[in-house]
C-alpha cells in the first residue's frame, strides 16, 4: 500500500513522535510505501508546557518526513489537504491525543476523502482528553465525523469513542512495544553513567510530570516508614509540564529530600536505557489515563511494573504476576512497593514480563489496523 501518516514525527520529540516514526519503520519493514507528513507548527508556544518541543537527537534515518501541516493556520490545512488527496495515498493513519487538533486534522480528512480512494484511519490515544476544556466534545465529534475506522489503544477509549459513534469500525488493540531506545544495560553500567550508588535500591517514575500522573501520590508513599526501611531512592526522570514548586515542597515537607533523585530536564531518546536499566520497578501512579507509552518501555527494558487500577493501565499489567495493580492511593502504592522489596520479587516478575511482552509485537498493532481497513473494502 501507499500509507501517509499525519501527525508528530521529527525534529518534534517525545513519545507521539516515537510512535509514528516506528509505525512507519513497520509498514516500510512489510513492503509498503510511507510518508509522515508532520508540523511545521505544532502549538502555539502559549499551549505548549515544557522548555522545548524539538528534538536535539539526530533525524530519523530512512524514513520520509514532509514538514508541511500548520496546526493553526486554517489555509494550510486546506492546502495539505488537497497535495494528499492528488497523491492518492491507500491509506491515511492520523494519530489522535488532543481535540485541540480536531479541525486541523478533521478538515485535512474531509479535502483527503474527496478522492474517494484514501482509507481513514485514527489510531486514538484519547477521545476525552486528562484535562477538560471547552468546547472538546465538539471538536472531537469534528475530527471523528470523516475518518472510517479506528484503533484504539484502551478498552476506556475504545468505550468513549462509542459515546460519539455507535456504528463506525473500530478494534481495541493495545499500544506495542517502544523498542527503538537501544538494549538494557547492565544495572552497574546504567549506575555508574547516572552516578548512582550501587548499593541503593531504585523506583522509577519516567515521562513528562504532569498532574493526573500521580507523582504526589508517589512523594506521600516514599514517606512511609516501611518503604524508608528498605533502602530504597525514587529517581523521577522527566521534564515538568507545570509549577515544580507543590512538588519540591511536598519533598521538603515530608523529609524525604535525601529518598529522592531528580532529573527533570527532557530525557533525550539515547538516555533513556540508562534509567529503566538502574530500576528495579516502574511506577505509574496515575489519577486518570487511558494507556501509557512508559508501560511499553518499561515492557521492552523486562522491567516490573506498579499501576494504578485507571484506564487501561491494569489492562496489560497482571497483577501479581509482572508487578502490581494497586489504587491511585498512597498507603497501597507503598504497601505494594514495600512487599516488592521485602520479598524480593524483582527476578520473578522479570522471567515473567519476558514472556508477556510477546503480545506487543508492532507486527500484531498493524494487522489491527489492516483488520479495518478490510472491513472498509
Amino acid at each position: 500500500m501507499k500509507i501517509i501518516i499525519l501527525g508528530t514525527a521529527y525534529p518534534y520529540r517525545g513519545g507521539l513522535s516515537a510512535f509514528n516514526e516506528r509505525l512507519a519503520y513497520e509498514y516500510q519493514n512489510q513492503g509498503h510505501e510511507v510518508e509522515i507528513y508532520t508540523f511545521t507548527h505544532q502549538y502555539p508556544n502559549f499551549l505548549f508546557p515544557g522548555k522545548t518541543q524539538y528534538s536535539t537527537e539526530p533525524a530519523p534515518q530512512n524514513l520520509k518526513i514532509v514538514r508541511k501541516v500548520h496546526s493553526y493556520n486554517p489555509f494550510n490545512w486546506f492546502k495539505v489537504g488537497r497535495e494528499i488527496a492528488r497523491k492518492k495515498p491507500d491509506l491515511m493513519i492520523t494519530k489522535f491525543w488532543l481535540p485541540f487538533m480536531s479541525p486541523c486534522f478533521g478538515t485535512i480528512a474531509r479535502i483527503v476523502r474527496r478522492n474517494k480512494h484514501t482509507k481513514l484511519i485514527s489510531i486514538l490515544d484519547n477521545v476525552i482528553p486528562h484535562e477538560h476544556r471547552p468546547g472538546d466534545k465538539q471538536f472531537v465529534r469534528y475530527f471523528i465525523r470523516p475518518t472510517d475506522g479506528f484503533v484504539a489503544m484502551s478498552k476506556s477509549v475504545l468505550a468513549d469513542l462509542r459515546l460519539f459513534t455507535k456504528d463506525k469500525p473500530a478494534v481495541f488493540s493495545p499500544h506495542p512495544l517502544y523498542d527503538h531506545y537501544g538494549e538494557r544495560l547492565p544495572r552497574e553500567t546504567a549506575l555508574q553513567l547516572l552516578n548512582l550508588p550501587a548499593e541503593q535500591r531504585y523506583v522509577l517514575f519516567f515521562g513528562f510530570i504532569r498532574t493526573y500522573k500521580g507523582l504526589d501520590l508517589l512523594l506521600e508513599a516514599f514517606a512511609n516508614d516501611r518503604l524508608r526501611q528498605q533502602n530504597v531512592k525514587l529517581i523521577v526522570a522527566g521534564e515538568f509540564y507545570g509549577d515544580p514548586e507543590p512538588y519540591l515542597k511536598q519533598i521538603k515537607d515530608l523529609g524525604i529530600d535525601d529518598s529522592v533523585v531528580l532529573c527533570t530536564d527532557f530525557i533525550p531518546d539515547s538516555e533513556v536505557n540508562r534509567y529503566f536499566s538502574a530500576a528495579d520497578i516502574v511506577a505509574q501512579p496515575y489519577k486518570t489515563a487511558t494507556q501509557s507509552g512508559v508501560t511499553q518501555i518499561a515492557f521492552h527494558f523486562e522491567k516490573p511494573m506498579l499501576v494504578t487500577n485507571v484506564g487501561g493501565l491494569a489492562e496489560i499489567v497482571p497483577d501479581g504476576k509482572i508487578g502490581y495493580v494497586v489504587e491511585p492511593d498512597s498507603k497501597q502504592i507503598a504497601d505494594a512497593l514495600f512487599r516488592f522489596f521485602e520479598e524480593n520479587k524483582q527476578g520473578e516478575f522479570e522471567q515473567n514480563v519476558v514472556e508477556e511482552k510477546k503480545k506487543y509485537a508492532w507486527s500484531a498493532f498493524t494487522a489491527a489496523i489492516d483488520s479495518i481497513v478490510d472491513v472498509l473494502k
